[in-house]
């Protein structure tokens, strides 16, 4: 073993020294440098890399020369006229080397114009007042689900688990009149602009249209095979819109109950729906993870958006742009209609969002099932204000779930109902000011692209 060791290393040796003295041996006769291969091999490296740019200096050269040979001649004694005009571009030639072609576009620092590049500007939050708690409505004896304004902004009503529907004044907070026939949970509610009705529905499948003239139920619309959890009135026609648990969203004609459309495309429950004037007529979000803008005349789906990764549990218009944001436990997203574009994120509540709502002001108010309030600015994301109310005496703290909010008329009053039985209504801050609330805010780096 050791002999074999010994020759292997001895090879090794020898085969190291001989390489060694070819390479010394060789070294003084490296093959010639060409000059005119060298010239050729620059030119066509300038032509590959800076040939548009040379391009553009070529021209403008040229424009320059023509407008030189309309100018006035330089007066006489001026030196510096002459000597711009040596130092004018000269045309481009295949046969110039790059380092002439670069003297060039350094000497004629007029020819070229590049665009300067702006950073991209973000826009500032605008300032928002805080909002505080000033009233706690107590009443109900279950989960109050949700609640819808008046068009007067004179009273509101609420519905809850307890299967009564109450009215109270907006100004008092008194309870004027209670409604019962519905025989489980109430889900939602809304009232009519044009006639002095109220529709609600809930999860014993009912969908009822109360005329508070006299306080009792004047139509039933029958047709879902489930809870019903969400309706909206379409603001110009007499059409009203109902979505629940069969994962259908249903038209009905408000007058004769006939069931106009089923939107049929969901596969899971679908948990909220707005209506509009404008097209996407109506907007519904399901716990399949996507929203769908529909048709309303062909009763078809228009567009389906897949953006979001968990169950979406409420979608909102905004009453004066164009815009519409989404609520689900990863994100708050904003789009633009009609076609439904992604336009930025809402992150932070780290909790299941269940509703939102948006005042003309430009406030997106979001509630979750940790009885957590964010108040964020809607055109920049920003969140401006978190509240966490405190639960009612008597109550569980697990019982701190916000169902629903709704500003009212004005945008100056927020009403949210929660899971402790109570309604909470929330105004601005009238003594807060920009100085004592400043705007807290830090843009990221990257920032999504402006509306």
């Amino acid at each position: 073993m050791d002999v074999q060791r010994h020759s292997v290393h001895t090879l090794v040796f020898r085969s190291l020294k001989r390489t060694h003295d070819t390479f010394l041996h060789n070294a003084g006769i490296l093959p010639p440098v060409d000059p005119e291969w060298e010239k050729k091999i620059k030119v066509i490296k300038a032509r590959d890399s800076y040939g548009p740019i040379l391009e553009r200096v070529k021209n403008n050269a040229q424009l320059k020369a023509r407008n030189d040979e309309h100018a006035d001649p330089p007066p006489p004694g001026d030196e510096s006229f002459p000597e711009e005009q040596n130092n004018a571009v000269v045309p481009y030639n295949h046969t110039q080397t790059t380092s002439t072609s670069l003297a060039t576009m350094t000497n004629n620092t007029n020819a070229l114009t590049f665009p300067q590049k702006k950073s991209p500007s973000m826009a500032k939050p605008k300032w928002h007042a805080p909002w505080k708690l000033y009233r706690v409505i107590s009443g109900h004896l279950g989960w109050v689900r949700c609640c819808a304004i008046e068009p007067g902004n004179e009273w509101f009503a609420t519905g809850s688990a307890d299967r009564v529907i109450k009215i109270w004044d907006l100004a008092s907070g008194k309870l004027k009149v209670s409604l019962t026939g519905h025989i489980s949970s109430v889900r939602g509610l809304t009232f009519s602009h044009r006639h002095p009705y109220l529709f609600s529905c809930g999860e014993d499948r009912q969908v009822k249209c109360w005329d508070l003239e006299y306080n009792k139920v004047i139509r039933h619309y029958h047709g879902h095979l489930s809870a019903v959890y969400s309706m909206a009135l379409h603001p110009s026609i007499d059409v009203l819109v109902t979505a629940g648990r069969d994962a259908t969203a249903r038209i009905w004609d408000m007058r004769t109950k006939a069931n106009v459309h089923t939107l049929v495309g969901h596969t899971n429950t679908v948990a909220s729906v707005i209506c509009q004037n404008a097209e996407p007529q109506v907007i519904t979000g399901s716990h399949d993870c996507t929203i769908r803008l529909w048709d309303l005349a062909a009763g078809k789906s228009r567009a389906t958006l897949t953006n979001h990764k968990k169950s979406v549990r409420a979608v909102a218009f905004h009453p004066t742009l164009y815009m519409f944001a989404s609520a689900s436990p990863d994100n708050i997203k904003e789009w633009k209609c009609p076609d439904g574009k992604f336009l930025q994120n809402l992150s932070g509540h780290n909790a299941i969002v269940n509703c939102l709502a948006i005042n003309s002001e430009g406030v997106l108010a979001s509630g979750a099932d940790n009885g957590t309030l964010h108040l964020w600015d809607f055109r920049t994301g920003y969140n401006f204000q978190r509240l966490q109310a405190p639960v009612q005496p008597g109550s569980m703290d697990s019982e701190a779930g916000i169902f629903s909010i709704t500003f009212d008329m004005s945008g100056t009053r927020m009403i949210t109902t929660e899971a402790d039985k109570t309604i909470k209504v929330y105004k601005e801050d009238d003594s807060a000011t920009e100085e004592s609330h400043p705007i807290n805010w830090r843009p990221e780096i990257i920032k999504r692209r402006k509306f």
